[in-house]
This record gives C-alpha cells, structure tokens and sequence, in this order.
C-alpha cells in the first residue's frame, strides 16, 4: 500500500502520537531495547504492554501487530486509515507503515523488512547507516542544504532543525511521499520534495550542507533501490564525492556515506583518497568496514542464507564480480567534506559505528583546526570534550579515549597522558616543556577536533 501524503491528516497523527508521549524512551521503557523485525522478538516484546492508549499504538505503529479498532482513538484511526499507513480488516486496524522515534523526530517507512521479499520501491527506517550519517553530520545554523537520495525522509528533516530550506531527492516516488508525509508529521513545512536521480533535480545550484545515504553497496544486481544502483563498481560513490563538492557552497560541508573497492590491500583508502583530492575540499574520509570479496558477499546476502543453492549462487556472483574488478575487498564508511579557500587537506581515519556518538562539534573544530597546526608550540590548547586516560600498570604505556563523537583512541605514553591532562588553555606546549611525541600527540588531538587552539 503507497502512502498518502496528506498533510492535515499527517499533522494531526504527529499531535496525537506525541500526546500519547510516543517516543523513544516510552518505548524502551516498555518493551525495552530496539526490535528488528524477527518474529520471537515481537512476541516477546508485545507480552510485556499492557492496554494503554500508548501501548496501544506501539503494538500497531512500532511492533506492527494488528489492533482492534476500539482500542486506537477515532481521529487517529482516520489520520492512519486516510494516510495509508494502516487499513481496516474484521474489526482491527491492520499496519502498513513502521512508525518509530529518532529523538524527536517521529519517521514513518515502510515496515520490518521481509528480506528477499521486499519491493524494489521498499523505503527503510533509520537504518545503522541512517545512524551513521546523522551522528556524521556536521549542524551549523545554514541557509540551504540539501539530501540527497532521501529515502525516509530522515537526513533531510533533521537538517530542517537548522537550515531554513532544505532540498530532498530521490528516484523513487515512494521514498518522496514518505518524506512529504514525514515532513507534516513533525510540523515542518521547510523541505522540498523534487524526483530525479541523485543531483540531478538540483540543478546548478549550491548549498550549504549536503548529505547523502545512497545505494552505495557495490552489487552486480539492482535488485532494491534503497541498496543497489546502476553504476559501475565503486563508481556511485565517486560520483556523489564529484558532484557534492561542484554543489558545495562556499563554507560548507558535506556528510557522504560511500563504499569503494581495495585494489591495494597496502593502500585501502587510496580510491577514495583520489576522488577527493580533485574537488578542492578539505576531507576527512572515516572507514568503517574492510572486508574481503567473501565477507562483502555474505553481509549483504544474510537473507538468503536458508535457501542453500540460492545463497552459493549469489556468492559466486558477487565474489566472481569483485575479482572481475580487479579488487580483493571493499571499504565501507564517510567521506565528509568542507570547502573554503586554500590548500586542501585530507585526513583518514578508522571509526566503530557501534561506539559512534554525535560528532557534530568534534567534525566542526577538526576541519577549523586543519590549518592552525603546523606550529603547536606557542599557541594555547584546551581540551574540548572529555578525554579519558587508561594507563597500563607497570607499562609507561596509556591510551587517550575521546568520549564522545568517534570515541577514537589514541596509543601514547603516560607522560604523553599526563601533558594533555595539563591542557587548560593557558600554558603552551613550550612552557609545558613538550617533547617531539608529545606535541605529535596534540597533533593528533587537535586534527581530531578533540582540543580547541587558541592564538
């Protein structure tokens, strides 16, 4: 069933559903921890609600179990019904649509996913790489941005939080409704809904922040359009990279998830490492995954791992297209970007996405610090998030942890730990007495963002 952007309806299902404090904390205070969709963990899930209104709508919304009409409020039934995101059947309002809660934000999609039983057209909910790249977006105060290949909707909603107009994209129609749907059900009326291919429906014109969570899995099939695209190897994530800086406004940054395949394995970032050098961007380019043909396969195929001959099929035929390209694995992560004038830099980085936080202050102050930090000795630092020392007893060995953003670490020495433990924003690393791995360590931090540099 398509969904109905109508925007009275989806603005009084946003007031209904949060007057019911239908939110993620509600929910993980009644059911407990996310459900993805297997069918022992709804059961479980829905024997621990009892017969709240709230409770009510996290069985149909969140669980997606079919609910007697009774028990849902009149007017949200019709929003729901009028919506297309649920439909009547014997007595019970039976789900359509997958409602769930991002913070604030409420953000509506399609259902659990059904694997290989999906749609071409399926639109997915915040994903682990939805998360990614929100946790990944730098959030200045700007005047347009834009997302690209918007899916649910979800980049271009909490870009409207901080940008008077944001621009959405997407191929898929579907995808567009869900966004203008999810757009009333939040009460923003700052986001534009154009169909086209990737940049296309932009035209010529620049932004001020740019995201894009794209079908980047490099794929020999185009099977869905929320994972496989029509481009060649790794060359979708290329182009994102080549077209997101020519739309870059002066100032600007860009958040880009990407896939590129390893051709050396001595040298698994230079791809994407090449693409970048040519837009004239400062970069940051954070992998989070390295696996070879095989585990590239299988990762993107657990769905049809019950069905034998089916999943030895499809190892063949993605491994056999990745030798094909001359590549022995892929590399998974962000590619973030920031024009302003002058020589470029670039930095490379690994990242968990399991222990990622927001990262938005920490991603500002690191481009900001780029270009301050080629002389440390004279210029003041501060430590600019928490920053946690373990030492190891009986070693002259420490690691710093930033905790916070990408919650990198840091290998280092105990007097190196304890120098950066003195960095209040007053002393130098001069009067500090500073050795060479010392002021390499605030190096580090610094082209983290994890300190602030002070002239």
């Amino acid at each position: 069933m398509n969904p109905v952007p109508d925007r009275a309806a989806a603005a009084a299902l946003g007031a209904a559903l949060r007057a019911l404090d239908y939110d993620g904390d509600t929910v993980t205070d009644l059911i407990g921890d996310e459900v993805a969709g297997e069918r022992e963990e709804i059961v479980a899930a829905e024997r621990r609600l009892s017969e709240s209104p709230v409770e009510a709508a996290i069985r149909l919304l969140y669980l997606q179990l079919p609910v007697p009409e009774g028990r849902i409020d009149s007017g949200t039934a019709e929003a729901l019904l009028t919506l297309g995101l649920a439909s009547r059947r014997a007595g019970e309002l039976v789900p359509h649509a997958r409602i769930v809660a991002v913070d604030d934000t409420l953000l509506a999609s399609d259902g659990f996913t059904r694997d290989a039983d999906d749609p071409p057209d399926y639109v997915a909910t915040y994903t682990p790489t939805a998360r990614t790249c929100d946790l990944l977006t730098p959030r200045p105060r700007c005047r347009r941005a834009l997302d690209v290949g918007t899916g649910s909707g979800i980049h271009a909603l909490l870009a409207a939080a901080h940008a008077k107009h944001v621009v959405a994209t997407d191929v898929n129609p579907r995808a567009l409704a869900y966004t203008e749907l999810n757009a009333a059900l939040n009460g923003l009326d700052n986001i534009e809904c154009r169909r086209g291919s990737f940049f296309e429906p932009a035209g010529d014109e620049t932004f001020d922040l740019i995201t894009c969570n794209a079908p980047f899995v490099i794929s020999p099939e185009q099977r869905w359009s929320y994972r496989d695209s029509a481009f060649h190897g790794d060359d979708l994530t290329a182009h994102v990279v080549r077209e997101a800086s020519a739309h870059l406004a002066d100032g600007g940054y860009a958040a880009l998830l990407g896939s590129w395949l390893i051709v050396d394995e001595d040298g698994p970032e230079d791809r994407p490492a090449a693409w970048v050098k040519e837009t004239g961007c400062d970069a940051w380019i954070l992998t989070s995954i390295e696996s070879d043909a095989l585990e590239h396969a299988s990762s993107w195929n657990s769905s049809f791992f019950a069905d034998a001959d089916t999943y030895a099929s499809v190892l063949e035929q993605w491994t056999r297209y990745l030798r094909d390209l001359g590549a022995s694995g892929v590399g998974e992560g962000a590619i973030l970007l920031h024009r302003r004038k002058g020589k470029a830099t670039l930095r490379v980085d690994e990242i968990d996405e399991d222990t990622l936080e927001d990262a938005d202050a920490q991603i500002r102050r690191a481009f900001s610090n780029r270009r301050s930090t080629k002389d440390l000795l004279d210029v003041q630092l501060a430590r600019a998030m928490p920053l946690r020392v373990e030492r190891t007893l009986g070693k002259n060995k420490a690691e710093i942890v930033l905790d916070g953003g990408t919650c990198s670490i840091l290998p280092t020495t105990a007097e190196g730990a304890a120098l950066v433990e003195r960095l209040d924003g007053k002393a130098t690393l001069r009067r500090l007495r500073a050795d060479k791995r010392a002021v390499e360590l605030c190096r580090e931090l610094a082209e983290l963002g994890a300190l602030t540099i002070r002239d």
